[in-house]
């Protein structure tokens, strides 16, 4: 089985197959709606890629959600360690200690 592209996509991707089958709806069904192939779905519900914003859009819309109810709480410290990124405000902060 692939491993999570990351933790962020992991939890994206369970929150999108929760909701997919709250709903009853098969990845065929979800997949067809959203005009993406059905591999690509099964991908990002194990959360094995990183889907584009009009996809996650496009999904979000199919299952009658908000992206915030897919993405909540999904911040940069989910990215894996070689993705990490420096915050505007450490920055910042480090800019200013170097004067």
């Amino acid at each position: 089985m692939a491993v999570p592209h990351s933790h962020a996509a992991r939890i994206f991707g369970e929150r999108v197959r929760s909701a997919r089958i709250e709903l009853g709806l098969s990845q065929e069904s979800v997949a067809d709606l959203a005009q993406m192939h059905v591999t690509n779905l099964g991908k990002i519900e194990r959360g094995c890629a990183n889907p584009s914003l009009h996809t996650i859009v496009r999904i979000a819309g199919v299952l009658g959600v908000d992206v915030g109810h897919l993405t909540d709480g999904i911040t940069a410290a989910h990215l894996p360690e070689e993705l990490q990124v420096f915050s505007a405000a450490e920055f910042l902060r480090a800019r200013s200690m170097r004067r």
